[in-house]
């Protein structure tokens, strides 16, 4: 069931996006289909945390989260944070480093997502990604481009 800041980042978007915002699916399928759940918003910072269930279906043969379904919690963060700080823009370039496995047992993941800096049509972001005790499990760069 979606949160009160689910809820306030929805109406965000649909706010930032007015007419076009019919043309987007909101929220994504997938953030619904990974079961992401949004914790802390702060566009002034242009910050945005969710969290992510290391679920079973998620886990490699080493029994933690698989670095691919670790990159889709960080997209899913990205992605909306992008929307609220800029006009619509694309992933143009990623870079994704993986510090330590996220093993099933911790249950979760939070992805801590900030605008680092716009120039131009260029936006810059990081991620960075924890475990419940705040040890760093991977980080991400990313460019994005602005679109309109």
């Amino acid at each position: 069931m979606p949160n009160d800041l689910y809820k306030t980042l929805i109406q965000a978007l649909h706010d930032r996006l007015g007419d076009r915002a019919g043309t987007y699916a909101l929220p994504p399928p997938v953030f619904v289909t990974v079961q992401g759940e949004f914790v802390r918003l702060d566009l002034d910072a242009g910050l945005l945390t969710a969290r992510f269930p290391v679920l079973d279906g998620y886990l490699n043969p080493y029994h933690s989260m698989q670095g691919i379904m670790i990159a889709a919690a960080v997209d899913n963060t990205l992605g909306p944070l992008s929307m609220l700080v800029a006009p619509p823009n694309v992933t143009l370039r990623l870079e994704m480093t993986y510090s330590r496995p996220a093993p099933a047992e911790i249950g979760y993941i939070l992805v801590e997502a900030k605008r680092v800096e716009r120039e131009g049509r260029w936006l810059r972001f990081q991620a960075t990604v924890r475990d419940p005790e705040e040890q760093r499990l991977a980080r991400r760069k990313a460019t994005h481009w602005i679109i309109d």
